[in-house]
């Protein structure tokens, strides 16, 4: 028994989990671009546009697969199976098991999206579909006058929503945001949205990809058909209410954690930096991940360090508490987590 012990933790040191890189899944998109390529440096190649790409995600038939070190070819799940709480964290393993619970994209919209709503929980359950989909986007670059769509500019009851649904009147009740770089939008399920053109930027959203779209501009697709419309399914998700304001403020300062976004599904803060960072994260129950969105930096950490570039996300096992962030030029990355309800205002 001594010996099998002996063993076990042998090859646990030997075999200790480090910070993981992940392969981009690309999704050619017929409203696609090739902003991936020109801002983000990626290969999409043999696309010939790319709308998104699935960063890190742990959607079923879609798991991100390791680039980096000695797990190299492994699925996320996969991982999560063997490593456990050592991976994700105690209270992220004990809530969600195998399931990592959050996708990462980069999003890139030459054309309008179509617009769309995503269920709650609450529905989802009722629909035996999963999770509902909150979600959050950080633009990342937009053309001058690029807009997208975020709630309704009005309170609306079911019945005046489809009576400018039948008659191609939508666009008198939904919200358009016009958008820059750095801006922030939460868009919480039941929020009826949709990205406009010249719009590039991250989503960070639950692990789901449930999407009820409502109206999709008349738009053909390359073989001549027309996208399928979930009326029906859309109308109980929607939340006919108006916010009082759509676009997230917030504060950051140099070098310092900038928090951006805070919901029982995600934590995303935002670190821009010139110098090295020291981050502990002995408090935290949870993975952590850093999406690179300008800029590069080295992460240091108990055995050793990796080089993260533009356009990168690196998953921060949670047995990991004390790395330091080092930008090789200036930097700005988005750090992800999941957050336990009692912590959200810490």
């Amino acid at each position: 028994m001594i010996t099998f012990v002996f063993i076990q933790n042998y090859r646990k040191e030997m075999n200790r989990l480090y910070p993981l890189k992940f392969k981009p899944i690309f999704k050619e998109k017929i409203w696609g671009g090739d902003k991936m390529r020109k801002r983000m440096n990626m290969d999409f190649s043999p696309l010939t546009n790319c709308g998104e790409a699935w960063v890190l995600s742990g959607v079923q038939g879609y798991q991100s697969v390791v680039s980096n070190g000695f797990l190299e070819g492994n699925q996320l799940d996969e991982l999560i199976e063997v490593y456990m709480q050592d991976l994700v964290g105690d209270y992220v393993f004990e809530k969600h098991g195998i399931e990592f619970p959050v996708l990462i994209k980069f999003i890139d919209s030459r054309d309008w999206l179509s617009i769309q709503v995503h269920p709650d929980d609450e529905l989802a359950a009722k629909r035996k579909i999963g999770n509902g989909k909150t979600e959050m986007w950080y633009v990342l670059d937009a053309d001058q006058g690029a807009e997208l769509i975020s709630g309704f500019n009005r309170k609306l009851d079911k019945n005046e929503y489809m009576h400018h649904l039948r008659n191609k009147s939508l666009r008198e009740i939904l919200n358009f945001e016009e958008v820059e770089k750095g801006d922030v939008f939460y868009m919480p399920a039941g929020r009826v949205h949709a990205l406009g053109p010249g719009v590039f930027l991250t989503e960070i959203q639950q692990t789901s990809d449930i999407t009820y779209r409502i109206y999709d501009w008349n738009r053909m697709q390359a073989d001549g058909t027309f996208r399928e419309l979930h009326t029906k399914e859309a109308l109980e998700a929607i939340d006919f209410s108006m916010a009082d304001k759509y676009k997230t403020d917030y504060q950051h300062k140099e070098n310092e954690t900038s928090r951006l976004v805070d919901c029982p599904y995600f934590t995303t803060n935002i670190i821009r930096f010139n110098k090295g960072i020291k981050k502990d994260y002995t408090q935290l129950e949870s993975f952590v991940a850093y999406v690179c969105t300008e800029g590069d930096f080295e992460l240091h950490y108990r055995d050793g360090s990796i080089a993260v570039a533009k356009g990168e996300v690196v998953l921060i096992p949670a047995e990991l508490k004390k790395i330091s962030i080092i930008p090789l030029q200036e930097a700005e990355i988005l750090e992800i987590y999941q957050p336990r309800l009692f912590d959200r205002d810490k």
